[in-house]
């Protein structure tokens, strides 16, 4: 049996805290087919007990060990080390949108802070649960979000303009589109993501599509409709006088 090629790997670590620190290199040995999660954990072992380092599945489900390698965002129990050059030498940093607790282990506490404050499903008094698969479908992809947080990391209304008071990012506008489009909820939630939410502040970059490790269309399924559901309320001419003369929603 063949066994697997050995080859040294060279890897610049961020080691701080949110106050501050440097990038550090090390130089371990890896053997073909592993993942800079591998990397980092040979580090561990060979040069610095103390580095800290979010994971727990490897299995790119858990959404625990989001970072930036070479300035992409990336689960990095994902990201092989031959899709990188040769020689070449690999950056490890935290998300910046986030404080750093420890070297590139982040605190996303806000993120669930946040997600506590939004409405959950409230299902119609008279629902049978029965739905079509169209209905489903229209939410399903909604599902797959692991909470890696790398889509609240790369959208720069967090990340440039620190808006976290104002902007509950694209991670939780995709569970609010998943709960606003199920077909037995009954809750009514745009006042909120107006005002509250603030989904004003996204002008559709994509970049948080773009970062998605599941593929989740998040600007073109969750957040453009949520904002053309807003706009017929609130701004289309027809409803507004509508609302004025009846006063109703």
């Amino acid at each position: 049996m063949n066994q697997p090629t050995t080859q040294d790997v060279t890897l610049e670590i961020f080691r701080g805290d949110d106050d501050g620190g440097e990038m550090v290199e090390y130089t371990v040995e890896v053997q073909e087919g592993m993942v800079v999660l591998d990397a980092i954990h040979a580090v561990q072992a060979q040069h610095a007990g103390d580095l800290a380092c979010r994971w727990n599945c490897k299995a790119g489900k858990c959404g625990s060990c989001s970072g930036e390698v070479n300035g992409h965002p990336k689960l990095m129990c994902m990201d092989r080390l031959d899709n990188y050059e040769a020689g070449e030498t690999i950056t490890v940093r935290p998300m910046k949108t986030f404080p750093i607790v420890k070297d590139i282990t982040c605190d996303v506490s806000w993120n669930f802070e946040r997600n506590a404050k939004i409405q959950t499903l409230q299902p119609r008094a008279d629902t049978d649960w029965q739905f079509t698969q169209r209905e489903a479908d229209r939410v399903q992809e909604f599902r797959k979000c692991i909470e890696c947080f790398l889509c609240q990391n790369v959208c720069h209304v967090l990340r440039d303009h620190d808006r976290k008071e104002e902007f509950i990012g694209p991670r939780f506008l995709v569970r609010l589109a998943s709960l606003e489009m199920h077909p037995v909820d009954d809750a009514d939630r745009l006042e909120q993501v107006k005002d509250e939410f603030g989904i004003g502040y996204c002008n559709i970059t994509k970049c948080c599509t773009e970062a998605c490790p599941e593929g989740i269309t998040i600007t073109d399924n969750a957040i453009i409709p949520m904002k053309e559901r807003l706009v017929d309320r609130y701004y289309d001419p027809v409803l507004w006088l509508w609302r004025k003369l009846t006063g109703k929603d």
